[in-house]
């Protein structure tokens, strides 16, 4: 019992190999890491159904989820740029197989402090591409996508017959 006493004060008085280094640090530094995973998405987008295009002035707008944690680019493209007949998209005599249309894109971006970056594009234009940068900032609070027929080019108005277009956006991380 006694050898059991004097082993335990010595353990509790024994000093490391290295003490000496210990007491004469004034600053430590220690490396702390970790990552978060990029990540930008968007939600789905339900078919625009214009119906008859006879009538002027119409025009859709919907909320689309959009999240980036990362600034990033948007690029919008249309197929053919401008509802198109579908079999006749340059139309027929006077009639037009062509309707033009503005596309608008609104979303608050956050840089910390959030602004609103909009931007809006004809038809025409998303035939090259429309390009929306968030210049730097994040996306949290989705958008809003805003589309607006225009007149058809035809001097009879529009060819009789079914109309499409097809409007694709990307979006990349920058």
């Amino acid at each position: 019992m006694r050898f059991m006493i004097f082993a335990l004060a010595a353990a509790a008085f024994a000093v490391p190999a290295n003490a000496e280094e210990i007491r004469n640090v004034k600053s430590l530094d220690i490396a702390v890491s970790g990552a978060v995973r990029q990540h930008c998405a968007m939600g789905s987008i339900g078919n625009m159904d214009f119906g008859n295009l006879e009538r002027r002035g119409l025009g859709v707008e919907t909320q689309v989820a959009l999240d980036c944690n990362v600034p990033f680019t948007m690029t919008i493209k249309g197929a053919h740029g401008g509802l198109t007949h579908s079999s006749m998209p340059g139309g027929q005599g006077p009639f037009s197989g062509t309707l033009p249309y503005s596309l608008a894109v609104e979303m608050p971006i956050r840089y910390p402090a959030q602004q609103i970056i909009s931007r809006s594009f004809n038809s025409r234009q998303l035939l090259s591409g429309g390009i929306i940068s968030s210049n730097g900032g994040i996306a949290t609070d989705g958008m809003r996508l805003s589309v607006e027929l225009g007149q058809p080019s035809g001097e009879a108005g529009l060819l009789a017959g079914e109309y499409s277009e097809t409007i694709t956006i990307t979006v990349a991380p920058i």
